[in-house]
């Protein structure tokens, strides 16, 4: 394991190394990772539920991360050192957000963890049981 900071770059990597990934570019050129045509990691355009809370401007650097379910997204939420937030725009979906300004708080082996999870909530029952096979985990 490596200790160093997390970049958007990580974010990048670690999805486009994951199984049948496919990458959509957005009309104003963002990312959006799928598997199976299932979104599991996308970079947001500004939107006016995340705002800067000091000066009102809309966040310009959000990333959409898929969860296991509300438990996992709570666990996120919850921790006060986390980066990770929310907004009512995604009240009830199996999502967290992030910003990349942020990215530098967590470790980049907490953000290929958390690249790999989104992947594993969106994968077929079928690609997510033979990645952790692979690599010797199980469901």
């Amino acid at each position: 394991m490596t200790d160093s900071r997390a970049s958007v770059g990580d974010v990048h990597a670690a999805a486009e190394s994951m199984p049948h990934v496919k990458v959509v570019v957005g009309g104003r050129g963002n990312r959006v990772y799928q598997v199976g045509g299932k979104s599991f990691v996308f970079f947001r355009t500004p939107r006016p539920d995340a705002v800067d809370p000091e000066t009102g401007e809309r966040y310009d650097d959000v990333i959409v991360l898929w969860v296991d379910g509300e438990g996992e997204k709570a666990a996120l939420l919850q921790d006060p050192d986390g980066p990770w937030f929310t907004t009512p725009h995604f009240d009830g979906h199996p999502s967290v957000l992030v910003r990349a300004a942020e990215l530098g708080r967590l470790s980049r082996d907490e953000v290929v963890e958390a690249v790999q999870d989104a992947w594993l909530a969106q994968a077929s029952p079928t690609r997510r049981r033979r990645w952790l096979a692979e690599r010797g985990l199980e469901e």
